[in-house]
């Protein structure tokens, strides 16, 4: 490109290091559907205020679609003159069509034009991420439907503290992921503006009826304030927030699928086609999938404190700063679909140790606060009997022993309130599903969830 359309009050040409690091081409190429869409709807604006004859209009539009196919078959080469995917679609547009495509940037300019553009493009990510969410979230009902009634130790403090459920694990998170669809369908809702027509800052002369440039986009109204129409970065910080809230639940759940198939805890196995070797010691197995995720967590957050960084101290309206807005816009696009993507055939295929987890909660004294609820039904005040629960436990591991095999006798020594009925109480299966209060983890009550969240999952892909 040796003419730049903004090159009319310079007299030398632009130093080419210069042009190297002005340009956004190597990675705005990617929006270039989007652009294009954008300025179809821009030319039958024009057409619409008198601008542009009805043969022009067909003509320019006609051009542009032709572009886009050249694209889609990459015929275009893409190089730093050309700057960014604007002026390079414009530019191949004059090629074919000859003067008439100049006239495709009245009342337009690229502030408002990548404002458009960049809004379009992460409307239709956001799209696509939840219906990838919703695919994995089915994943995650899934296996805990398989795994209904494995009873595993539930953990604070990386402790094992008391039973839980299998399926109850897994549909915590299912929770998380809900809350993250949520997120980012109030995303959409913020950024379903359309900022076209704003010009460079201060609006346009030309008689265009933005609203009407809205409805052919898709977009439900027009951003209110020309400034903030191309200076406003917010939808992409506040997607960028989202995928990094998104990404500490996969960088949480990461960190229990690694432990969990380690030999210390076995209590899963993943597929062999989900796992990978070692160099130089073959019985390796590594979760490197679920590894990976978490890597990618500090990546992801890493793109929003950057855009914060960069946005955080820039007068309006716009300023050349915000084109390290796309980069980390697109590489955490890229990322958090590629996790959705592999994560959920991950669990699908991942073999649960039933019985291993099982008797994980045999020993840890998982029970003891069920001792301690035994005496608090019977009248002891909680403190007092957690006290007593307490020097049952200390017993226990002076004597070798676990709860379950104490005699009647020695419950008796620790407190005469104690009854016969005391072993059945603090047997595993009881303490789990005498937890039936709304959201605990007692069968009952986790079948009800799961029969309420499949009705969920059925009803769309939110």
């Amino acid at each position: 490109m040796k003419h730049k359309a903004w090159s009319g009050r310079f007299k030398e040409a632009t130093n080419k290091l210069v042009e190297e690091m002005n340009a956004s081409i190597s990675f705005d190429k990617r929006l270039y559907k989007f652009d294009i869409l954008g300025s179809i709807a821009h030319a039958m604006t024009l057409k619409k205020a008198g601008i542009l004859s009805d043969k022009e209009a067909k003509k320019i539009i006609n051009g542009l679609k032709s572009v886009e196919k050249e694209i889609d078959a990459g015929k275009i080469e893409f190089t730093a003159a050309m700057e960014d995917i604007h002026m390079a679609v414009e530019s191949r547009l004059t090629e074919k069509i000859g003067a008439l495509g100049g006239k495709l940037h009245t009342g337009r300019s690229r502030n408002d034009q990548v404002a458009l553009d960049i809004r379009l493009f992460l409307k239709d990510q956001i799209f696509e991420i939840i219906h990838l969410l919703h695919g994995f979230r089915q994943a995650l009902v899934d296996v805990a439907e398989v795994n209904m009634d494995v009873i595993m130790p539930g953990y604070t403090h990386l402790q094992r503290a008391q039973p839980v459920l299998l399926s109850h694990h897994l549909l915590a998170y299912y929770e998380m992921f809900v809350r993250d669809a949520g997120r980012l369908i109030d995303c959409l809702d913020r950024m379903d503006e359309m900022p076209l027509g704003a010009g460079a800052l201060a609006g346009s002369p030309y008689k265009l009826d933005r609203h009407y440039t809205a409805g052919l986009i898709g977009f439900s109204r027009v951003t209110e304030n020309s400034l903030d129409s191309v200076s406003d970065r917010d939808f992409i910080i506040e997607f960028l927030s989202a995928a990094s809230i998104m990404m500490v639940h996969f960088s949480r759940l990461s960190e229990e699928i690694i432990l969990w198939s380690s030999q210390e805890f076995g209590f899963v196995e993943l597929s062999d086609a989900f796992s990978t070797g070692s160099s130089i010691m073959p019985q390796k197995k590594n979760p490197d999938i679920a590894e990976l995720a978490r890597g990618k967590s500090g990546r992801v957050y890493g793109n929003l404190i950057s855009l914060l960084t960069t946005m955080k101290a820039l007068p309006l309206a716009y300023n050349k700063d915000m084109q390290e807005d796309k980069e980390p816009l697109f590489d955490t696009v890229d990322t958090i679909k590629a996790i959705l993507s592999v994560y959920g055939p991950m669990l699908r295929t991942m073999k649960v140790n039933k019985d291993k987890m099982l008797r994980a909660t045999e020993t840890g004294f998982l029970n003891a606060t069920d001792a301690a609820d035994y005496l608090a039904s019977r009248g002891v005040p909680f403190r007092q009997a957690h006290e007593v629960a307490g020097k049952a436990v200390g017993y226990c591991i002076e004597k070798g022993k676990t709860l379950d095999m104490l005699t009647f006798d020695e419950w008796k020594a620790l407190s005469p309130v104690f009854g016969k009925d005391i072993k059945a109480a603090v047997s595993i299966k009881r303490s789990l599903n005498t937890r039936k209060v709304y959201g605990g983890t007692a069968l009952e009550t986790v079948k009800k969830r799961l029969k309420a969240v499949k009705k969920e999952m059925s009803g769309g892909c939110c």
